[in-house]
C-alpha cells in the first residue's frame, strides 16, 4: 500500500478525493482548503510517488471531479462561488496556475460539481439550495432548476445523463428532468431523519440512497425511479452519527459504504430479491475515513485479478485498498471477471444532449491486448490553449486510460439489521461478473457475520480492585475454566484471586514468578474459603524467570513450561519432577502450544525461528523455519486438524501480522499471511476447531478479530469484528458446554476489564433458531478431561478426547428441518404502481387495526381440537 499527506477535516457535502485512470486529487489544509492536492494512482519506477499541489480557490474546495473522458481535465467548485476546470498534467511536471475555464453561477456557496456521464464539456453544479446543468462553452448555465427547501445533500446523474436525482436536508429525494421542466419530476419523503444524505444510481432505474432513520440508525434504501411513491427496500444498519458514503461498481453490482470518520469499510452485492443487500466483506481499516475514491476499472491491474480498487482518504494519508480474486495469476485473461466497461470516448457533445438526444458511452473491453492504449503525460497539453471562454480541451483531444501495474494490497463493526419492504423486481439480472459474487472475491465464511455482545450486567463481577494489571507481554493476564477465574493481585507477594463462577468440581492453577519455580495449587472443592499459603507443590529447575507454561492436551499433570534461560522443561505432577528439558533456542521463547494430538510442542522464538519439538524423540527440534521478523512478542497455535500452525506477531515494521505455516514444512516459511493493525500488544489467538474460527485480541485493545481459517487459498476468511467500549485487558475462552445453542452461541470469553469480569458470547445470526444449528456444531471434544496419564505419555501412548453432542433433546436439527416451498417475492406491478390517496390509506390503516383488535377476544383455533396426543402436534 502507499500512503499521502493531506487533509479532509472540512465540512462540505462534496467528494474529498476523486480518482481519474493515472490521477488521484484530493482536499488538503493548505491555503484555507484553497488548494488540491494531486499524485499519481500508480507509483513511479523508482516505487515512490510525487505529490504536488495546485492553488484554485480563493476559499475552500468544497467538491472536485475528473472528466469521465480525459485523466487530466479536473473540476473543482468552492465557497468562493466559482467552478474552474484545470488541465493538470503528472504530479512531476510543472501544474498550470490559470485555469481554463471559470464558470459564476451566481448562486452564492457551491456544494458539488459533478460531469455528465455521457455527454462532454457538460456539468450539473449545485450551490446550498440550487442547481444547475452548464455547457462550458457557453457563458451562462442551460438550465436552472427549482430551489431545494434546504441544504442540497446529495446529487447523481443516471448512466445514459437523462435525469438527475438529488437528496435534501428537508428529507426529501427529488428526481429532475433538466431538459423537461425546471421542477422535479418527482418528489417523495426519503429518510425521515434531516440528517446528512446521499443518492446514488446503482442499475438502470434503481435508485440507491443513504441516511438515517427515525432511531437515527444509518439506513440505505432502494427506489424505482419509475415511481418513487416509497422505496421498494431499506436496510439498517449502525447507530451512529457518521455520514455514509456510498460508491457503486456497476459492472460487478458491488456497493461499497463507509462512514465518514470510521474505521470500516462495508462491500455489498446488490441484489435483484431480498435481501436487497448481501454483505461481501469488511475492510477494518488503521485509520478513520474522510472521504473514498473507487479507481476506474480501466486502471485495474487485470494480470493478478484485481476486480476493484478504492483509495480511501484519512486525516494524513491516502491509502489503496485493493479487492482481488485469489486466482493463479499468469497470462490468462480471466473474461468471467471482466464484463466489458465505460469507455473514454464521450457519446454526444453537451449541444447534442440539450437538443435531446440519449446515448450511452460505448463500452470497452479490459484484455489486455484490446483495451484502449495508454495515454501518456507527453501526450498532454499542459498549457491552456488560447479557446473561446469556458472552451473544454475535451473537444480538442481526448485520452485513453493508461494500463496500470498497482503495487496495492488488499484489505463492532456494522452490522446489517433485517430488511423491509418489497423485492424490487426492477434490477435486472446482475453482469457475468456478479452472477457469482463469491467466486469473483473468493469463498466467503458462514462466520463472516458473526456477533460479539457482552452478556447482561446480572452476570458481571463488578467492582473489582487491586487487580495486577501490567502484567509481562508474555502472559495471557488470567485465566478461567467455566467454574471459576483467577486473576493476579497487585499486591506484594503474588497473590492471586480466585472468583466463583458457579460451585463445581474442583480446579488447578499454577503461579510462576520470577524466582524461576512453579507452584502448583488445588483449589478444594467448593471453593475457597480461606486463603491458600502452601502450594500442593513447588517445581525447580529453571535457572532464569519463566514466562509461560502449557498443561498438555491428553495427558493429565504433563506441563511444559519456557524460561529466560532458553529451556522448555516437562514436568510429572504427581511426581514433582522434571521429565524432559528441550533445547535449541537462541532467544527468548514468545510462545508455545501443544499439537491437537500431544505429539508434538510448537514454539515462536525472538531469534526470529519457528520450531517443532517431539519430545519424546528428541530434545532438539524436529524442523524449524523462519518465523515474524519483529522482536515484540509472538504468540502461536495449532489450526486446520493440526495441519497449519498460526502465528500472530510482528513485522519488520512492528505492525501486527497473523502468519500460517504448515506443520510438514517449517522451513518453506509461511503460506499466508495477513496485516493486523498497528500496536504494541501481541494478539492473543484461541481457536476452535469445532467451525475453525480463530478469535484474537491484545491486552490494552477495544477491538476482538475474528477469521475463519480454511486449508487452502485464501486461508484467511475474515469475519466481523467485535468492538468494547473500553480496552480490556485480555479474553479467556471457557469450554464448549458454557456456549447457549439456542442462541446459535459458537464461543463463550469472560473479558477482564479494570474492575469487572464480564462474559462475552459470540453469536452466528441464522433464521431457524428453533433448529439445531448442526453445520456449526458438530461433536465437541471434551477437551478439559484427561484421556490418559503423564506416566503413560512418556511411555509411548497417545490419548484421545471422547466427544458429545450438543444438541438439546428437544431440538430437531437443522439439517433435518421440513423443507419450505420457495415463495416468489415478486408482487404485480399494479401492487407497487397504483397510486393511493391519503385518505385511502387512512382508511386501510384504520380497518387493519380494528380487525386486529377484534380478533383479540376470538378463540384460536387450535382450541378445537380434540384428541390429539402431545407428540402429534407439528411445530
Amino acid at each position: 500500500s502507499f500512503h499521502f499527506k493531506s487533509r479532509a477535516s472540512f465540512s462540505s457535502q462534496g467528494k474529498h478525493i476523486k480518482s481519474s485512470c493515472s490521477l488521484v486529487a484530493f482536499n488538503t489544509d493548505q491555503a484555507g482548503g484553497g488548494m488540491v492536492g494531486l499524485s499519481s494512482v500508480n507509483a513511479a519506477s523508482d516505487g515512490k510517488w510525487t505529490v504536488t499541489q495546485i492553488s484554485c480557490h480563493a476559499d475552500l474546495v468544497t467538491d472536485l471531479d475528473f472528466s469521465p473522458f480525459d485523466d487530466y481535465l479536473l473540476a473543482t467548485c468552492s465557497a468562493d462561488e466559482t467552478v474552474k476546470l484545470w488541465r493538470v498534467c503528472d504530479p512531476d511536471q510543472d501544474q498550470c496556475s490559470n485555469a481554463e475555464v471559470t464558470l459564476s453561477p451566481a448562486d452564492g456557496r457551491l456544494e458539488v460539481v459533478l460531469f455528465h456521464p455521457a455527454a462532454s464539456g457538460l456539468l450539473a453544479v449545485a450551490s446550498v439550495r440550487g442547481l444547475q446543468v452548464w455547457d462550458v462553452t457557453r457563458d451562462a448555465a442551460l438550465t436552472v432548476l427549482e430551489q431545494h427547501e434546504d441544504q442540497l445533500q446529495g446529487l447523481a446523474w443516471k448512466e445514459d445523463g437523462s435525469l438527475l436525482a438529488s437528496s435534501c436536508k428537508d428529507k426529501k429525494l427529488r428526481l429532475f428532468d433538466p431538459r423537461a421542466q425546471p421542477s422535479a419530476v418527482q418528489c417523495v419523503q426519503g429518510h425521515q431523519a434531516n440528517r446528512d444524505s446521499r443518492v446514488l444510481w446503482v442499475k438502470d432505474d434503481s435508485l440507491l440512497t443513504t441516511g438515517f432513520n427515525q432511531m437515527r440508525q444509518q439506513e440505505v434504501r432502494l427506489w424505482d425511479s419509475r415511481k418513487l411513491s416509497s422505496s421498494l427496500s431499506s436496510l439498517s444498519l449502525a447507530t451512529s452519527n457518521a455520514t455514509l458514503m456510498p460508491l457503486f461498481d456497476p459492472d460487478s453490482g458491488l456497493l461499497i459504504v463507509s462512514g465518514n470518520g470510521e474505521s470500516v469499510i462495508d462491500c455489498f452485492e446488490v441484489n435483484s430479491s431480498e435481501p436487497f443487500l448481501s454483505q461481501v466483506s469488511h475492510c477494518l481499516t488503521d485509520l478513520s475515513t474522510r472521504g473514498v475514491a473507487l479507481v476506474p476499472k480501466l486502471a485495474l491491474d487485470v494480470s493478478c485479478c484485481e476486480v476493484l480498487r478504492l483509495l480511501q482518504l484519512t486525516d494524513n494519508f491516502i491509502v489503496p485498498i485493493s479487492y482481488q480474486v485469489p486466482r493463479k495469476a499468469g497470462q490468462d485473461f480471466h473474461a468471467d471477471l471482466y464484463p466489458d466497461t465505460v469507455g473514454h470516448t464521450p457519446a454526444m457533445t453537451a449541444e447534442d444532449w440539450w437538443k435531446g438526444e440519449n446515448k450511452q458511452v460505448e463500452r470497452v473491453s479490459l484484455h489486455p491486448s484490446k483495451r484502449p492504449k495508454p495515454a501518456t503525460p507527453s501526450a498532454q497539453e499542459t498549457k491552456p490553449k488560447d479557446l473561446p471562454r469556458g472552451k473544454s480541451k475535451e473537444e480538442a483531444s481526448s485520452s485513453s486510460s493508461p494500463l496500470s501495474t498497482p503495487s496495492s494490497s488488499a484489505d463492532p463493526s456494522r452490522s446489517p439489521s433485517s430488511t423491509s419492504g418489497l423485492s424490487s423486481g426492477f434490477l435486472p439480472s446482475p453482469s457475468q461478473s456478479s452472477r457469482a459474487i463469491h467466486s469473483m472475491l473468493g469463498p466467503s465464511s458462514k462466520f463472516r457475520h458473526i456477533q460479539g455482545a457482552v452478556l447482561h450486567r446480572d452476570t458481571h463481577i463488578t467492582n473489582l480492585r487491586g487487580l495486577h494489571l501490567t502484567t509481562p507481554g508474555e502472559c495471557d493476564g488470567f485465566c478461567a475454566n467455566g467454574q471459576r477465574v483467577a486473576v493476579p493481585l497487585a499486591i506484594a507477594g503474588g497473590q492471586i484471586a480466585v472468583f466463583e463462577v458457579r460451585y463445581c468440581i474442583h480446579f488447578s492453577f499454577l503461579l510462576t514468578g520470577d524466582d524461576a519455580k512453579i507452584r502448583v495449587w488445588q483449589i478444594p472443592k467448593g471453593g475457597l474459603t480461606e486463603t491458600l499459603t502452601e502450594p500442593e507443590c513447588v517445581l525447580r529447575g529453571h535457572t532464569e524467570k519463566i514466562y509461560s507454561i502449557k498443561f498438555h492436551p491428553h495427558a493429565s499433570s504433563l506441563l511444559a513450561s519456557s524460561s529466560y534461560d532458553l529451556t522448555v522443561r516437562l514436568w510429572n505432577l504427581e511426581t514433582g519432577e522434571e521429565v524432559k528439558r528441550l533445547s535449541g533456542h537462541q532467544d527468548q521463547i514468545f510462545g508455545m502450544a501443544w499439537s491437537p494430538d500431544g505429539k508434538l510442542l510448537a514454539t515462536v522464538c525472538k531469534d526470529g525461528k519457528v520450531r517443532l519439538y517431539d519430545p519424546r524423540k528428541s530434545t532438539l527440534p524436529i524442523q524449524e523455519g523462519p518465523g515474524p521478523e519483529g522482536h515484540r512478542g509472538a504468540r502461536v497455535v495449532w489450526v486446520c486438524d493440526g495441519k497449519y500452525l498460526l502465528v500472530s506477531g510482528f513485522d519488520s515494521r512492528s505492525e501486527r501480522q497473523l502468519y500460517l505455516f504448515s506443520a510438514e514444512s517449517l522451513a518453506s516459511g509461511s503460506v499466508a499471511s495477513v496485516p493486523a493493525d498497528v500496536s504494541p500488544s501481541t494478539l492473543i489467538p484461541f481457536y476452535d476447531p469445532d467451525t475453525s474460527v480463530l478469535i484474537l485480541t491484545g491486552k490494552g485493545d477495544t477491538r476482538v478479530y475474528t477469521y475463519e481459517i480454511v486449508p487452502e487459498a485464501p486461508y484467511f476468511m475474515e469475519c466481523s469484528s467485535f468492538h468494547s467500549s473500553e480496552p480490556h485487558k485480555g479474553l479467556c475462552f471457557l469450554p464448549k458446554t458454557e456456549c447457549d445453542v439456542r442462541d446459535v452461541e459458537v464461543a463463550r470469553a469472560v473479558r477482564l476489564g479494570k474492575t469487572t469480569i464480564e462474559p462475552v458470547a459470540f453469536r452466528v445470526p441464522r433464521v431457524k433458531k428453533e433448529f439445531f444449528q448442526d453445520d456449526v456444531f458438530p461433536e465437541t471434544a471434551v477437551w478439559w478431561e484427561a484421556s490418559l496419564t503423564a506416566a503413560a505419555w512418556l511411555s509411548g501412548s497417545n490419548g484421545q478426547h471422547r466427544k458429545i453432542s450438543l444438541r438439546p433433546k428437544d431440538m430437531t436439527p437443522v439439517s433435518e428441518a421440513p423443507k419450505e416451498a420457495p415463495v416468489k417475492k415478486y408482487l404485480p406491478s399494479s401492487v407497487y404502481l397504483e397510486e393511493k390517496t391519503d385518505e385511502q390509506k387512512k382508511e386501510e390503516l384504520l380497518s387493519a387495526m380494528v380487525a386486529k383488535l377484534g380478533n383479540r377476544e376470538d378463540p384460536l383455533p387450535q382450541a378445537s381440537y380434540e384428541g390429539v396426543d402431545e407428540d402429534e402436534w407439528d411445530d
